[in-house]
């Protein structure tokens, strides 16, 4: 008769041995521990790590025990399904046998595995941005290649920029047109023009102040009446 109990103490001793600074006893009935997988760190220091959870049932190893991620850091959940898929697989191919180091050991290479992927994808990456770097490049070095489609495209788009420039510039003649009236125009659309004066004159009641300053006094002036050439018209046109 198989001695659960012991082949679980006696593996447990052996598990803390292996695993001294990541191993965790939780409870001791029923026997619950952890164990904290890391992966390898690549090349620019990044890891991802995983704490299992485990839990002897009263029949383990000839039943499997149970299992969870208790914790775990730089993992996508799609990794998180993956693993607990693997620690399915493995704990059906060694039922009858003590597994957990056998467990612990398939997580962290799978471990191992995510963390190559994600050096792999970010290398992707970068290929890809250098890639569309460069096609951005030679775009702008070249220029766009003309092809009947997109000439026939900016020509339309062109013909209905211009017919808009065409419509905006008539309107705004039009409208320049309408506010500047020759003074013709004024005179014959303003009928109010035809009496300004007179309303002016009615107005200031027709009284219009002169400034006699403008005008020299007649006595100052050395006239001849009797000089038979002298003609008072002609003073005007002499001063001019």
């Amino acid at each position: 008769m198989t001695d659960y109990a012991e082949e679980q103490r006696n593996e447990l001793e052996a598990i803390e041995s292996i695993y001294p600074d990541s191993f965790t006893v939780l409870s001791e009935d029923p026997t619950s521990f952890t164990i904290t997988v890391t992966s390898d760190a690549d090349e620019n220091g990044e890891l991802v790590e995983a704490t299992l959870k485990f839990t002897y049932v009263e029949k383990y190893p000839d039943e499997p025990p149970l299992w969870e991620i208790h914790s775990q850091e730089n993992l996508e959940d799609s990794d998180g399904e993956d693993i607990l898929a693997l620690l399915q697989q493995q704990a059906e191919e060694n039922l009858g046998m003590v597994m957990i180091f056998t467990l612990v050991t398939a997580v962290q290479e799978k471990l191992n595995e995510i963390v190559d992927l994600m050096k792999n994808r970010q290398e992707e990456e970068k290929r890809q941005k250098e890639m569309e770097a460069e096609e951005a490049e030679k775009v702008a070095f070249q220029g766009t290649v003309v092809t009947i489609e997109n000439f026939l495209a900016w020509k339309a788009t062109f013909e209905m920029e211009m017919s808009e420039l065409r419509k905006k510039k008539q309107k705004e003649e039009e409208q320049a047109g309408k506010t500047k009236l020759t003074g013709k125009q004024l005179f014959e659309t303003d009928h109010n023009l035809d009496t300004s004066d007179i309303q002016f004159l009615e107005d200031t009641g027709n009284n219009v102040e002169v400034d006699e300053s403008l005008f020299q006094d007649i006595e100052d002036l050395d006239l001849d009446e009797d000089d038979p050439d002298f003609d008072p018209l002609e003073m005007g046109s002499d001063e001019d």
